[in-house]
């Protein structure tokens, strides 16, 4: 666990020994998901920031008939639920689910945000990362909302594999399965493949399963 509470972002330029201390003033709190099991639902209360220990876990959002988006999918390391906390929104609007077998471990906000009596420094740190988190998960909320406001499936595809190329390099494996793909950009599943088989023949992309590469 040390290993991938190292690369979490909450705790960068941490020592192990710094991170070990952090935690036990923290008060938390480590669960285990089966694949699919709701680690929160849609409506729920949550006092607590997540971070991913092992497997997968996917940030959904369902409308009134159950057609659902995916908003986010994360891996070992990442955090969630922190802007929800922080905003202090009672009802939670969006259903956690795990993708695969996961841990997780949560984290009292309250406690993450208010400095220890000692006023250490790496709780100092600690409140800064997450501002810092925050805000860099407003800027990729902005980018998912330039992608999915795309006119056409053509434009929602290529902006999303253009920005996975510039984040991954190119060629490039994707995170989603297909339909995990149009739920992500909000496409039915049919017209989504149907875009990347016309996208191939014109020698714009080039893909197996996902594997992609793009061209210019």
């Amino acid at each position: 666990m040390d290993e991938i509470l190292m690369s979490c972002p909450l705790f960068v330029n941490m020592e192990p020994d710094e991170i070990t201390g952090l935690l036990k003033c923290l008060r938390v709190e480590k669960k285990k998901f089966s694949k699919n099991r709701m680690v929160f639902t849609a409506g729920d209360e949550i006092q607590s920031v997540g971070i991913l220990l092992e497997g997968k876990l996917q940030i959904l959002k369902e409308d009134f008939w159950g057609n659902r988006m995916i908003l986010a999918q994360l891996e070992p390391g990442e955090l969630f639920g922190e802007a929800f906390v922080c905003g202090r929104i009672k009802e939670l609007p969006v259903t956690i689910l795990a993708a695969d077998d996961s841990r997780i471990l949560l984290l009292d906000y309250a406690r993450v945000m208010t400095s220890c009596p000692a006023s250490c420094e790496h709780h100092s740190r600690l409140i800064r990362n997450m501002v810092q988190i925050l805000a860099r998960k407003t800027i990729e909320m902005n980018r998912k909302i330039e992608i999915v406001t795309q006119r056409t499936i053509r434009e929602k595809v290529l902006a999303y594999l253009s920005g996975q190329a510039l984040q991954r390099g190119n060629p490039f494996d994707l995170p989603f399965n297909r339909q995990e793909m149009a739920d992500y950009l909000a496409v039915d599943r049919s017209a989504l493949s149907n875009e990347l088989g016309k996208l191939q023949k014109e020698g714009r992309i080039r893909f197996q399963r996902n594997h992609f590469q793009i061209y210019t």
